[in-house]
């Protein structure tokens, strides 16, 4: 029940819910290796790729950072072949690189459109590919992708539909590499939270009146390192929520995921339903 030793690949991992999973996963003794672009401080989003490598050590794991762009080809492949050559192999690929447009059909740019497909569902697939190599030498290897469970009820298509094809093509590979990968015992599954997150990258899209009614991103880090920690030959396949998950590690008590109000106050990310005190509807554009 311990990551100690292993070697994980996250995308996006200079803040937010990464760096989270990144550190978690680093108080075990983990190697880690961060793709990111951000080498500088933005001047909305704290944070970058060093800091959060300087975040990962004094947790106690080692860390790699290595900067580029999740879309750029040959920044994948030589930096796949260079975590496998800096730490002998690759056991987990977190595929948490992300971007985001909530504007309807009718106002989104295809610049836009194009730039969610690349990152979140080609960004995915091309760091899962390069690694399956070296996942096939581990002894318990796994494919984490932050994408949602997939429905088809039409309300996740009222408003944002460029946004959730993308995000649906991320779980879909989920599900494609958990059967083409299955008998190699490398398991792919993905994780989403049930409730809004806090993250400085939230806050700046949405606006910083959502951060007290959201949980903070220790319950995505908790929720991914239960699942990392599984048997990758038993537990793949599966599209699960962060509070399910760790309800079935036995975690019984969420206080200490709140971010300031209760659990009355949570509101809910999209794709989700309703569960315990988190009742209302997570609307965005």
């Amino acid at each position: 029940m311990t990551l100690v030793g292993r070697t994980l690949v996250i995308s996006g991992g200079s803040r937010g819910i990464g760096e989270a999973i990144a550190v978690r996963a680093a108080r075990d003794g983990a190697n880690v290796a961060l793709l990111a672009k951000t080498s500088e401080p933005h001047p909305a989003l704290p944070g970058t790729i060093h800091t959060a490598a300087a975040a990962i050590e004094e947790a106690g794991g080692r860390a790699l950072p290595l900067v580029g762009d999740i879309r750029d080809d040959a920044f994948v492949e030589a930096a796949v072949r260079e975590v496998a050559d800096t730490f002998g192999g690759i056991d987990v690929v977190v595929n948490n690189a992300s971007a985001i447009d909530l504007s309807s059909t009718g106002y989104i740019s295809m610049k836009k459109y194009d730039l969610m497909s690349d990152i979140n569902t080609r960004g995915a697939f091309h760091l899962s590919q390069r690694s399956i190599p070296y996942l096939r030498a581990s002894e318990n290897p796994h494919i984490l992708t932050l994408s949602p469970p997939i429905s088809l009820d039409r309300k996740w298509f009222s408003t944002h539909t460029a946004y959730t094809i993308a995000k649906y093509g991320m779980s879909l590979l989920t599900i494609g590499l958990s059967e083409e990968l299955r008998n190699d015992g490398i398991a792919a599954n993905s994780l989403w939270p049930r409730t809004a997150i806090d993250t400085a990258a939230v806050r700046n899209v949405i606006g910083g009146d959502l951060a007290r009614r959201s949980r903070t991103a220790a319950i995505m880090a908790d929720a991914a390192h239960a699942i990392l920690v599984r048997d990758s030959r038993t537990y793949t396949g599966n599209l699960v929520i962060d509070d399910d998950i760790l309800s079935e590690a036995g975690v019984t008590d969420f206080s200490r995921y709140l971010n300031g109000g209760s659990e009355a106050d949570l509101v809910l990310d999209m794709w989700v339903e309703p569960k315990g005190g988190a009742v209302a509807r997570f609307r965005l554009g």
